[in-house]
C-alpha cells in the first residue's frame, strides 16, 4: 500500500470518528459542510476519492482544521527525538515541543563542572525553577546558600534568588521544568547576570 493510500485511509478514519465522536448521522454532517449525504457515505467508505475542495468544508464543520484532518499518522507527533547540544559543560536535551505544556519546557541537563559557580555569575529572572536529579548529586547554590540534591530528590525555588546548578563530586544529571522565564534565562542564555555555566 502506497503512503497515499495510507493517508486516504487515515482521513476517512478521522471524518468517521470525529462525526460518530459528536454523535451526528451523515445526514447531520452533510447539512453542515454542504455535501450530500451519499457523497459523504461514499467518502468514509472509500468508494469515493476525497477532493480538497471537500476536505475544507468537511474540517470546518467537525471543528478541526484541514492540516489536522490530513496530518501523517506516523509517531512524529508523539515521540520527540531530542539532540543534545553542549554548552561550556553543560549538555542539554529538550524534552518538550514548542506546541507542548502550555508555554512550559521540559529538558533533561548533564553538568560536567565539578565545582561552584562565582557568585558573580549566579542567574536571576522571575520565575521559579523545579528539578530531579536522576543520576549523581546537585550543588544548587541559592544567593549565599548551597544546597545538596541527590538522585531521587527534587528541588524548588524562586529564580529571584541569585542561582546556578553544577554537580557535586562528579557529574550530575537532571530532569528539569521551566516556565519562559526560566526558558530564556537557562537555555537561551538571556538572564540578565549572563549564563552560567549551570545556565545554558
Amino acid at each position: 500500500m502506497t503512503q497515499e493510500m495510507v493517508l486516504d485511509t487515515v482521513v476517512r478514519r478521522r471524518i468517521r470518528g470525529l462525526r460518530l465522536a459528536r454523535g451526528w448521522s451523515l445526514d447531520t454532517l452533510a447539512a453542515r459542510c454542504f455535501l450530500s449525504a451519499s457523497t459523504l457515505s461514499r467518502l468514509e467508505t472509500g468508494h469515493r476519492r476525497i477532493a480538497l475542495d471537500q476536505l475544507v468544508p468537511i474540517a470546518r464543520a467537525l471543528d478541526t482544521t484541514l492540516d489536522e484532518l490530513v496530518a501523517s499518522e506516523d509517531d512524529e507527533d508523539v515521540v520527540i527525538r531530542p539532540r543534545p547540544d553542549h554548552a561550556r559543560g553543560v549538555t542539554t536535551w529538550l524534552l518538550s515541543t514548542e506546541r507542548a505544556l502550555h508555554g512550559m519546557t521540559v529538558a533533561k541537563m548533564r553538568f560536567t563542572a565539578d565545582e561552584p559557580v562565582a557568585p558573580d555569575r549566579l542567574a536571576v529572572h522571575p520565575g521559579r525553577d523545579w528539578f530531579t536529579v536522576l543520576a549523581g548529586t546537585a550543588r544548587l547554590q541559592l544567593g549565599e546558600r548551597t544546597v545538596l540534591v541527590a538522585a531521587g530528590h527534587a528541588a524548588q525555588f524562586s529564580t529571584m534568588v541569585p542561582h546556578a546548578i553544577s554537580g557535586h563530586g562528579g557529574p550530575v544529571e537532571i530532569l528539569t521544568v521551566f516556565d519562559a522565564e526560566g526558558e530564556r534565562a537557562h537555555l537561551r542564555g538571556e538572564s540578565g547576570s549572563g549564563a552560567t555555566p549551570g545556565h545554558t
